[in-house]
C-alpha cells in the first residue's frame, strides 16, 4: 500500500525560518561589500556552524564550548534578520559591520575546527584491563617455583602461633610444668618433594643421609622449616 505523505508543521517552520535567515544573511553580506558568490557563502557558513554546535551539544557531556559557538552563530543569524528589517540602512553600512562581516569566515573556521577536533568526554567508563579480569593461572608444570614464592626469605623465622600464658593456680604451683611440645611447621607438598629429590641425590653421591644443616644450605630455608622437612624425610 502506498504510504501517505503527511506534512510536518515543525519541518515546514524549519524550512521557512532557514530560507528567510539564509536570504537575510545574503543581503547583509552583499550590503557589506561581499558581492557575487561570496554573499551566498556567508549564510552557508553560519548554518554549518549552528549544526556543528548543535551536534556537539547532543553528544558531549562537557558542552560548554558548544554552547558558546551556538550562541555566536545564532547571534549572527538573528542580527542579519534584524538588520535587514529596516533597523539598518543597507545603502550605508557602518565600518564596524563591514569588519565583522569580513572577519566572519575566519571566526567560523576556528569554531568549526574546535568543535570537530577537540576530544570530548562522552561519560563512558574505560573498559577494565583484561589482565585484571583474567589473572594468569599458575603453571602446573612448575609447582616448586609457585610454592617458593610464598616461602619466607632465608634467615627469617616463620611466624609461629602464640603460646598461651600459663594460668596461675595455687594448687598446681608445686607440680612440675611439662615442657611445651614442639610446634609443627607446615611444609608445602611441592617443597617436600623437592627436598626429597635433594636428599636422594645427596645419599646417592655420598652414601650418607642428608643432615639438617646440609638440607637447609641446599634449599636456603629457615632452620625450623629444615627441621620439619628432615623429620618427614626420616
Amino acid at each position: 500500500m502506498p504510504r501517505t505523505i503527511r506534512p510536518d508543521a515543525v519541518l515546514v517552520q524549519a524550512v521557512i525560518a532557514g530560507a528567510l535567515s539564509f536570504s537575510h544573511l545574503h543581503d547583509l553580506a552583499d550590503a557589506a561589500g561581499q558581492d557575487g558568490w561570496k554573499a551566498w557563502a556567508y549564510p552557508i557558513s553560519v548554518d554549518l556552524l549552528l549544526v556543528a554546535a548543535w551536534r556537539r551539544m547532543r553528544t558531549a557531556t562537557d558542552n560548554g564550548p558548544a554552547w558558546v559557538w551556538f550562541v555566536i552563530a545564532l547571534t549572527a543569524s538573528l542580527g542579519a534578520n534584524i538588520a535587514t528589517a529596516g533597523m539598518l540602512d543597507l545603502d550605508n553600512v557602518p565600518p564596524w559591520l563591514r569588519v565583522l562581516v569580513a572577519g566572519w569566515p575566519a571566526l567560523a573556521f576556528l569554531g568549526g575546527t574546535l568543535l570537530a577536533h577537540t576530544a570530548h568526554a562522552t561519560g563512558t567508563q574505560p573498559a577494565p584491563d583484561a589482565a585484571l579480569l583474567n589473572p594468569p593461572e599458575s603453571d602446573p608444570a612448575s609447582p616448586v617455583t609457585v610454592e617458593r614464592e610464598t616461602e619466607p626469605a632465608p634467615g627469617s623465622a616463620p611466624e609461629l602461633p602464640p603460646v598461651p600464658a600459663p594460668v596461675s593456680d595455687p594448687a598446681s604451683a608445686s607440680k612440675p610444668v611439662p615442657a611445651p611440645s614442639p610446634v609443627s611447621v607446615p611444609v608445602p607438598p611441592a617443597l617436600l618433594d623437592h627436598a626429597r629429590k635433594v636428599a636422594d641425590s645427596h645419599h646417592a653421591t655420598t652414601g650418607n643421609r642428608i643432615d639438617t644443616a646440609t638440607l637447609r644450605a641446599r634449599l636456603g630455608i629457615p632452620a625450623p622449616l629444615a627441621d620439619a622437612i628432615t623429620a618427614q624425610l626420616a
